[in-house]
C-alpha cells in the first residue's frame, strides 16, 4: 500500500460502515515469511506435549491426522508476527482510526482449514473484553484468498453503536449474539471476499460471523485487536483474550483511562472457555436443548450440524 494513513474519505467510511477493506495491502514476500513462520509453529506445537498453551484443534480430523484451528497469541510468540503489527504504513492507518497511542490488546489466527474450517457464529468482538470506551479496530489480515466459498468474513454494517444481546435466556454469556440477525431486520450481511494479502479494518462493535469451510482452499487469517492507550480492559472472556498492557506500539501509554462510548457490555460468565469456539459450541446445544430462544447462523438452518462443530 502506497499511502501511510487513510484518507477522509475512508475514514468517513469506517466511521459509518463500521469496517473498511483494503485489498492486497501486503504482497508475496510477507505472506511467504508469513507461510513459513506458521509452518515451523505448528509443526513444533503438534510435537509438544501441552500443546493447548499454543494452539487449538478443529473436533475433527481428516484422515485421523490432528487439524489445527486456532494459534494463540501470535504476535507473542513469534518475530515475524510481532514485525508485522508494527509494520509502520499498517500503524498509520490504524492511527486514522484511534489516535496516536496505540497498544496491541490481543492476537489471534484462525486457521479455517479445508473440509473442516469450523463456524464462526455473529458475535461483536467487544462484548468478549469490555474497555473503557470503544477506541478498538480489529484488523484480519487474509493471508490466504478468501471467498464465500472457503468461509470468508461477513459483517453487519452500520451496526456498531449499540450493542446486540450476546446472553441465552439462561441470563448465562453465550459468546455469540441471540438475537436475530439472518432475518435483515438489522440490515443485510456482507460477504468480504478478498485477495491474500487483504486487511479489513473492522470496528470492535461490528457484528460479523463465518461461515464453515467445505471447501478444498484454506481461509487463513491473521487478527491483531489494536486499541487507544487510554481505553483500558474491564474483563476478558477466555485465554486469546488475554490482555498485556505493556504492549505499546505507538505513542505514549495512558495515565488515565478515557470513559466515552456505549456503557461497557459485561458478560455474565458461568464457567471458563478457552476460546469463543468453544464457547459457542457449548451455547448452541444449550440453547438447542432449552428450545428457548431461536438458535443463530447455521444452527437454524442445519440443526443437524451442532454434533459436528
Amino acid at each position: 500500500m502506497d499511502a501511510h494513513d487513510f484518507s477522509d474519505v475512508q475514514v468517513e467510511q469506517f466511521r459509518k460502515e463500521g469496517y473498511l477493506v483494503v485489498p492486497s495491502f501486503f504482497g508475496p514476500d510477507v505472506l511467504d515469511r508469513v507461510d513459513t513462520t506458521i509452518r515451523q509453529l505448528t509443526d513444533e506445537a503438534l510435537r509438544s506435549e501441552d500443546r493447548s498453551k499454543f494452539l487449538e484443534l478443529e473436533p475433527e480430523s481428516l484422515e485421523d491426522c490432528p487439524v489445527v484451528r486456532r494459534i494463540y497469541n501470535p504476535y507473542d510468540v513469534h518475530e515475524t508476527f510481532h514485525q508485522l503489527a508494527n509494520t509502520p504504513q499498517l500503524v498509520d492507518c490504524v492511527q486514522s482510526l484511534i489516535g496516536p497511542n496505540i497498544n496491541l490488546q490481543h492476537s489471534k489466527m484462525n486457521m479455517k482449514p479445508p473440509e473442516v474450517g469450523s463456524v464462526v457464529e455473529w458475535h461483536q468482538d467487544l462484548a468478549y473484553f469490555p474497555h473503557t470506551n470503544d477506541d478498538l479496530v480489529t484488523l484480519l489480515i487474509y493471508l490466504d484468498d478468501a471467498t464465500q466459498e472457503n468461509g470468508c468474513l461477513r459483517v453487519l454494517p452500520r451496526n456498531h453503536t449499540h450493542f446486540f444481546d450476546h446472553h441465552g435466556a439462561d441470563g448465562y454469556f453465550a459468546g455469540m449474539i441471540t438475537e436475530d440477525l439472518e432475518s435483515q431486520r438489522f440490515g443485510q450481511p456482507v460477504a468480504l471476499e478478498g485477495p491474500a494479502g487483504s486487511v479489513i479494518f473492522m470496528h470492535c462493535m461490528t457484528p460479523h460471523s463465518s461461515h464453515t469451510n467445505r471447501s478444498s482452499k484454506p481461509r487463513r487469517t491473521l487478527i491483531f485487536e489494536y486499541r487507544a492507550a487510554d481505553s483500558f480492559p474491564i474483563q476478558c472472556v477466555g485465554a486469546s483474550g488475554a490482555v498485556d498492557a505493556d504492549r505499546q506500539i505507538r505513542g505514549k501509554p495512558a495515565r488515565f483511562a478515557r470513559c466515552t462510548g456505549p456503557p461497557p457490555y459485561i458478560p455474565r460468565l458461568d464457567t471458563g472457555y478457552q476460546s469463543l469456539y468453544e464457547l459457542q459450541t457449548h451455547s448452541k446445544k444449550r440453547l438447542a436443548d432449552t428450545n428457548t430462544s431461536r438458535v443463530p447462523g447455521e444452527i437454524a438452518a442445519c440443526e443437524d450440524e451442532i454434533g459436528e462443530l
